[in-house]
């Protein structure tokens, strides 16, 4: 009896602990994920800097600047502007003259007089593609309106995760020690070792993949707007930063800014801005991301997607980060731990 008690209490604690934490557990992985990737940088400047405080403290500001600052001006680009993106978009509806297809589409042989023929069907409903757009906009503006606010819920995350990830930093030789220990007891200490390293490698993979490109879109997209004078170019970079992790999102932004343009009278910049969002701002995700993620074990592009949407619907905001991680990490181990098995039956057959 007694030890059913006992057995009991460690359950009522264990219970109690995980309806403590569970508000934040997506950022404490968010933060593990973080310092997992990032340790041998942290390692590099505790060295240099001889503080681990300081050191951790060096590498959260840059986590700040790198993660929390986009995010955050992504939250309020979509609060505060989205009333007068709805409103443009009607408006530009309402302009018949500014809905003709451009002179070098008309001019396209074969094709172009066909899409110009059935631009001009089109346009003979414009009273009705107006009706329906002013039908939807407030609808429009209170879906951005609720889209900014889960950026900006995602962002207290991310916050919260930046905080966490700096004693994790300071105390992580002791955490570090407790994780080799746990797979060294559940796999033995060889196979632990070597399933630690695939799930650091997977992590670094992800991480490296989804962060580093889309600092990376979000770098060239801003250069592309500086470059066609489109406002607010840092905003729509940051833009870009976050919406890089959905995939096909930062065709969003571009496209929208090359649309605001043609509707001004810039045709030519325009037509800069989809080449360049498709030769540059598009291309990245398909020769960095591969590049960085190569370290994950090659994770097909199946896996990465049901990440991102899954660990959005587990975790939020922060779990477009998470999601595909701890799926990387799950798949590697699970196909190391099978590798090992394999080897093991073909070593005991030998035998």
């Amino acid at each position: 009896m007694e030890h059913y008690a006992r057995l009991a209490a460690i359950a009522a604690l264990a219970l109690g602990c995980l309806l403590v934490v569970r508000p934040f557990l997506g950022a404490m992985l968010f933060a593990g994920v973080l310092c997992f990737s990032t340790w041998p940088l942290f390692l590099f400047l505790k060295a240099r800097l001889r503080r681990e405080w300081l050191a951790a403290i060096v590498l959260v500001c840059g986590m700040i600047v790198a993660i929390a600052l986009p995010v955050a001006l992504a939250a309020q680009s979509l609060v505060v502007h989205s009333a007068d993106m709805v409103e443009a978009v009607r408006n530009f509806l309402e302009r018949r003259e500014g809905l003709t297809l451009p002179a070098f589409i008309r001019d396209l042989p074969l094709v172009g007089p066909s899409l110009d023929q059935y631009w001009q069907l089109l346009m003979q409903s414009q009273s009705e593609v107006v009706d329906l757009a002013k039908r939807f906009a407030d609808p429009a503006k209170a879906l951005m309106v609720a889209l900014g606010g889960a950026v900006g819920q995602g962002l207290v995350q991310i916050l919260i995760a930046i905080f966490v990830a700096f004693f994790f930093y300071r105390d992580g030789e002791w955490i570090a020690g407790l994780l080799r220990e746990a797979m060294a007891r559940l796999a033995g200490a060889e196979q632990g070792t070597a399933l630690a390293v695939t799930a650091q490698n997977a992590v670094k993979g992800v991480v490296y993949g989804l962060i580093g490109t889309a600092l990376a879109q979000a770098a060239v997209a801003t250069i592309g707007f500086l470059i066609a004078g489109v406002p607010a170019a840092f905003v729509l970079g940051a833009t870009t930063f976050v919406l890089s992790l959905v995939p096909m999102g930062t065709v969003l932004v571009w496209s929208g800014a090359a649309v605001w343009l043609y509707a001004n009278g810039e045709s030519g910049w325009a037509i800069f801005m989809v080449i360049y969002g498709i030769a540059v701002i598009s291309s990245v995700d398909n020769f960095v991301k591969p590049i960085l993620m190569s370290r994950a074990g090659g994770l097909s592009m199946l896996v990465m997607v049901l990440g991102v949407f899954g660990g959005a619907i587990a975790f939020g905001f922060i779990g477009l980060f998470v999601g595909p991680a701890l799926l990387a990490v799950g798949w590697s181990v699970l196909k190391v731990w099978l590798d090992m098995r394999v080897e093991e039956d073909a070593a005991a057959r030998d035998t």
